[in-house]
């Protein structure tokens, strides 16, 4: 599709990371990037002029999700996820995958596709690559998922071999069944933890030339070196002038790393949900707001950043918010996380132009000074 394209525009020389600008049907942005997860066609309690206000350049919704509530036929009755929503940036969208093969006990995976219940009132419902791309057209982002299977981990190898068989071949069915020209369907690479599986799902799915490919099957509880071994094993074999999409990762840690290893997209909840619960990152490390400490802290939450909670409030006027269970609380906090991640992509990619990208991860992660990451 000739309206979406990554235009590459550096390569750090210390470790290969790239700088580019991501152009799709609804606006060019700025990669690497960092996009914030709006699950149910919304990021959890914060208004689109946040998120502009916060830097934010692409969001995500969930296939699976608006295909139950409120259907994908009332979100195109709408005019699309931009207007139902009111987003006129560049969306994503998930395939629902990773959510439908979540439900485990509740799921039956055929050659057809994956059979399972609503997590809400238990109703049977079927996913097939045809299926998933009729909701995602009807749904209207400008980048869509194929069905993939996720694979927990640990996994067994020769179970691990079929599964990626499988992808392969639903992804060619979604790429068989996908009409709409203003769309970019990406494929996604499984493989779990065994190397030479990565290798050929990268090989055999960039034969079918899609417009951008995404890692799958990290942070599903694997350990930081399992994950970081799994990008490594993956980008290789991928097209070099196509955009590289880390699935469901946002802790710092992971971020950098799958920068440093020329992955240009990532996203995640993380963010959001920690904000909820009292944790925040902050260039000076994580902060957890409801520690006593902060009881009488009239200093900003973090000094060096420029978000709207940090500029206007106090650390004890946010726990304070928090103790009390108020919900503009968790709108500051969560404001406050997805614009720490989307400055450090900020800096991340001057870093690249400058060749120093290694030296700012290095740094930073000095700074944060966090194992988990976030």
């Amino acid at each position: 599709m000739k309206d979406f394209y990554l235009e590459i525009k550096h390569i750090d020389k210390q470790t290969g990371a790239r700088y580019g600008i991501l152009h799709t049907p609804h606006g060019n942005v700025e990669v690497p990037i960092f996009m914030p997860v709006g699950t149910l066609a919304t990021v959890k309690t914060l208004s689109p002029e946040e998120l502009h206000e916060c830097g934010a350049g692409i969001i995500l919704a969930n296939t699976y999700h608006l295909s139950i509530r409120p259907g994908e036929d009332i979100v195109q009755e709408a005019g699309g996820l931009h207007k139902f929503m009111n987003w006129d940036g560049p969306i994503l969208t998930d395939s629902g995958g990773f959510q439908v093969f979540s439900l485990a006990e509740k799921r039956k995976i055929t050659e057809k596709g994956v059979e399972f219940k609503s997590h809400l009132n238990g109703d049977k419902l079927f996913f097939s690559p045809e299926r998933v791309m009729e909701i995602e057209e009807k749904l209207g982002p400008d980048i869509i998922m194929p069905l993939d299977e996720c694979v927990h981990y640990p996994a067994d190898y020769k179970y691990m071999k079929d599964s990626v068989e499988r992808t392969i071949r639903w992804a060619k069915r979604c790429k068989d069944a996908h009409t709409r020209v203003d769309q970019a369907l990406f494929g996604i690479v499984q493989g779990g933890e065994f190397a030479d599986l990565r290798k050929y799902c990268a090989e055999e799915l960039s034969k079918l030339d899609f417009p951008g490919y995404s890692i799958g099957g990290t942070s599903i509880g694997e350990p930081k070196d399992v994950m970081f071994k799994m990008i490594r094993d993956t980008t290789p074999y991928l097209p070099f002038d196509k955009p590289r999409y880390l699935m469901g990762v946002g802790s710092v840690d992971a971020i950098l790393e799958g920068i440093s290893q020329g992955v240009d997209m990532f996203d995640c909840v993380l963010p959001t949900r920690i904000a909820r619960h009292g944790a925040l990152m902050t260039s000076l490390g994580r902060v957890n707001i409801r520690d006593k400490k902060y009881e009488r802290d009239f200093t900003p939450l973090d000094p060096n950043c420029d978000c709207y909670c940090c500029k206007h409030y106090t650390k004890a006027y946010l726990r304070h918010l928090y103790k009390c269970d108020e919900t503009f609380g968790k709108r500051l906090l969560s404001i406050h996380n997805i614009r720490f991640l989307i400055h450090m992509m900020e800096e991340a990619r001057v870093a690249i132009q400058e060749d120093r990208f290694g030296d700012f991860k290095e740094d930073f992660l000095k700074k944060f000074n966090n194992e988990k990451g976030f």
